[in-house]
């Protein structure tokens, strides 16, 4: 495993992080992972507690994250050059918007707590509250929109 440089994501670019350093921004939220609704006509994004079939809802990670691309296509692969069209849709506590923007990242994070389970423990991942999008019509997705959002 590639070590990581200390502090990176208060020192290092976007642009200039390693792909590790990258992965590594992930907090293991699972909220990514959740089927969202985007409203046209006013650009608004509710998230739902509907999930991608590929999430595993209690680990709050991808199963199959390596090769995602065959089972869900249009599944985003996020990279700085993205985060400029895709940021408005992740979830306010997400590190990649969160440093897009200048923001600090929260001290639940597993980065600064040392803690992979800090996010689970701070009630800031979906772990246990998710259903699976094959159990859902997406005509019914909007019974299932996260109220105050994430």
């Amino acid at each position: 495993m590639t070590k990581l440089r200390p502090r990176f994501w208060e020192t290092v670019p976007l642009t200039k992080m390693t792909p590790t350093e990258w992965e590594a921004l992930c907090d293991g939220c699972g909220k990514c992972c959740l089927n969202k609704i985007e409203y046209e006509d006013t650009g608004e994004v509710d998230f739902t507690t509907v999930a991608c079939r590929l999430l595993d809802g209690e680990t709050c990670r991808c199963t199959q994250y390596p090769i995602r691309h065959q089972f869900v296509p249009d599944c985003v692969t996020l990279t700085h050059a993205k985060l400029k069209d895709v940021a408005y849709w992740l979830p306010q506590t997400c590190a990649y918007r969160l440093l897009h923007f200048g923001q600090p990242l929260y001290d639940w994070h597993p980065l600064i707590s040392g803690n992979p389970e800090s996010v689970h423990e701070a009630g800031m991942s979906m772990r246990g509250r998710t259903v699976p999008e094959f159990e859902v019509s997406e005509d019914d997705w909007d019974d299932y929109v996260i109220e105050g959002g994430l």
